[in-house]
């Protein structure tokens, strides 16, 4: 009956409020408690992954430098927002018990339930965060906005806690996480620079990846390749990617001297769909190659709202901004800076305008205007990071 189903959706909110108090107050730290009667191992370093099926580039730099050093390593998959409740809950139950003699911790995502946990005072926590800059807002700073939860929630359960140190890639974007993390005056984010971002300063890094996109798609050689990587839109778990590229109508007009390579957001599931007759001109690659390995094969880049910006700014090339939906995305998340004076290439919100760009490049590329951009925001990212940040989580 229709009553039946109104008192059920009627009960259900504040059940689920209970049990997230239950497991997030008692449970969870529980578990760490019972297990961290042992000394703290400071050659035991654990991973989590908060969201990602595979262990993150930043974490892989720092990972493959301890392993190196002879540190006993394991990593933790908790695949949040994707993960059924139950395995959720599992993954959860493993990672609080594990981390409880760790000397060292790393993430690169947030976690309400790993800053419920009691951890201990010797245990160095480092959150190296997965993006540059500061870009679409997150955490406290959403507060406000439909993507966000509401201030009374996310300060009742924080997403950013127990952290030693949180880097980021640059003294000017420090007091947007300390907002977002509600970490003001704590100390905690350090302008280390991101260590994923090191690869862009590898002579050989550019060459090995555009040899491996010429194995995965031929057809790119000796063409120009234009990289289309948006951000997501909507919620995490239900997360779609924009479907705003007319393919046939670009190949028509650029397949000639171009190949466009898709690739989205990790949280998307359901991958572009390229026509059969534009096989030999587009391609998502999403599951292909990674995301640095397509910036650096890629002579051109567009996107909308994605922090790749920053790292593309490292390479000196053209950005497009296809932001067609800029005013409903200011409402949904809102940003840090205003989009139109930060962004340093061309805004274009109709397929015409984005094509022209595409035609006129390289005319319309301010490298002044990209240089500047990258000093402001980049600045700790010059091929040295993973060493600054080991240097500072190790006391060396």
């Amino acid at each position: 009956m229709r009553w039946i189903k109104k008192l059920k959706k009627k009960i259900k909110k504040p059940l689920k409020k209970v049990y997230r108090f239950h497991m997030l107050r008692h449970v969870y730290p529980r578990i760490y408690k019972k297990n961290a009667k042992k000394p703290v191992n400071k050659k035991k370093a654990v991973f989590i992954e908060v969201r990602d099926e595979n262990l993150s580039s930043n974490c892989r730099r720092i990972y493959d430098r301890l392993n190196e050093a002879g540190f006993a390593l394991s990593v933790h998959y908790l695949h949040m927002s994707f993960a059924r409740r139950k395995d959720y809950e599992m993954y959860c139950r493993a990672m609080a018990a594990d981390i409880a003699d760790a000397g060292y911790i790393f993430l690169d995502e947030s976690s309400d339930v790993f800053a419920a946990l009691p951890i201990r005072k010797k245990t160095v926590v480092t959150q190296l965060w997965h993006a540059c800059g500061a870009f679409k807002k997150f955490g406290l700073s959403t507060a406000e906005k439909k993507f966000g939860d509401d201030a009374k929630t996310l300060e009742k359960y924080p997403f950013h806690g127990n952290y030693t140190h949180m880097t980021v890639s640059a003294p000017e974007v420090v007091w947007a996480y300390e907002e977002a993390m509600n970490l003001k005056g704590s100390g905690v984010v350090k302008p280390l620079g991101i260590a994923r971002t090191d690869v862009f300063f590898d002579k050989t890094a550019e060459q090995a990846a555009r040899e491996h996109l010429y194995e995965i798609f031929p057809q790119a050689k000796g063409k120009r390749v234009i990289l289309y990587a948006p951000t997501f839109r909507g919620h995490v778990a239900g997360a779609k990617s924009p479907n705003e590229i007319d393919i046939p109508r670009f190949c028509k007009a650029l397949s000639k001297d171009c190949v466009l390579l898709f690739k989205l957001h990790p949280f998307v599931k359901k991958k572009t769909e390229i026509p059969p007759e534009c096989g030999g001109f587009a391609k998502d690659v999403t599951e292909d190659m990674e995301i640095e390995e397509l910036l650096l094969a890629a002579d051109c880049c567009i996107t909308d709202y994605s922090s790749l910006v920053f790292e593309y700014a490292l390479l000196d090339r053209p950005m497009l901004f296809y932001a067609y939906d800029l005013d409903d995305y200011y409402d949904w998340r809102g940003f840090y800076y205003p989009y139109e004076d930060f962004v340093p290439g061309p805004i274009l919100k109709t397929q015409d305008a984005l094509l022209d760009a595409l035609r006129a490049l390289p005319s319309g590329f301010d490298r002044e205007r990209m240089r500047a951009f990258r000093d402001k925001y980049m600045s700790a990212c010059d091929g040295h990071a993973t060493e600054r940040i080991l240097e500072c989580v190790l006391g060396e």
